[in-house]
Formats: structure tokens, sequence, C-alpha cells
């Protein structure tokens, strides 16, 4: 038997990498859900001070990404998502980490995110620390016009 170990690698982001987080989102979301940010949306994040974008790669290719931002002591994990044929390997997790380790260094004391009821990924949170303390009714809207709750979650980071 033989095993191939896929590290993964991480990377600041930048606006030239829009096109791949694009593929991601596409790959990732289910559009039923309307998670996805559009190419606009995120560009237009990306020029904001205090955001970040972090790639995960593995053998090369982006895997995964977190688009975060930090103000003043308070961080927001605005998107991470996983190439579903990433899924499974630690990418997550692997990005997650990295979210959390850079909201520290820039002097957050708490990381909060927001994400769909029901969204196995909150098991991926609550591995992390990461607490439900809100809802949000009918915060998504679906490609059909049905809407979706969102949870607020957040970790301290001190």
């Amino acid at each position: 038997m033989s095993t191939r170990l896929h590290m993964i690698e991480l990377t600041r982001g930048s606006p030239g990498d829009i096109a791949a987080v694009e593929q991601v989102m596409a790959d990732a979301f289910d559009a039923r859900f309307g998670e996805a940010w559009t190419r606009a949306q995120c560009l237009g994040i990306l020029g904001m001070p205090g955001v970040w974008l972090t790639l995960a790669k593995i053998d090369g290719e982006i895997a995964g990404f977190a688009l975060t931002r930090a103000i003043v002591d308070e961080a927001e994990l605005l998107l991470i998502a996983t190439s579903p044929r990433f899924r499974r390997k630690g990418v997550g997790a692997a990005l997650l980490r990295s979210v959390i380790a850079d909201a520290r260094a820039r002097g957050a004391v708490r990381l909060h995110l927001e994400v769909r009821a029901g969204n196995p990924a909150t098991h991926l949170y609550s591995s992390h620390g990461f607490a439900k303390v809100g809802e949000r009714r009918a915060y998504y809207r679906g490609r059909g016009g049905e809407s979706f709750d969102a949870h607020s979650y957040a970790v301290a980071l001190t």
C-alpha cells in the first residue's frame, strides 16, 4: 500500500486571484442558497483596509480560500470555501487556523462569521471554538426566491 500526502500551502491572495476564487465558489456553493459573492463584491471588499484573502493550494492548484476583514479589535470571516474535490483533506481547517492566527496578529480579540442554518461547516467552526451567538431570519436569498436563515458564530481570540 502506498500513501501520497498532499501538503496544503497557504498564501496571501490578491485581486489577480479572483478568477480562481470565483471557480472555487462556483464549485463549492450550491446556487440555490445564494451564498456566493460576485466578482464585483470580492474585488470591492479586497480594496478596503483590513481585508485579506488567504488561498489554500495543493500541488499548486487553488483548493480553497478565505476572505477576512479586521476592524479595530474585531475580525469577521466573510467567506470560506473548499473545492469539493479537495474536501476532507484538511483544507478548511488549515484555512480557519490561518484566519484565526492572522486575526490575532492584527489585534483582533474576537472573530465573527455568519453561516446558513443547516450548513455542515458548522461542525468545523465548533471544533475551532466558535459558538452560536445569534440568528438572522431570512438572511440568504436563494435562486428561486426562497429565503434561508443565517446563524452568527463567534470565538474569543484572547
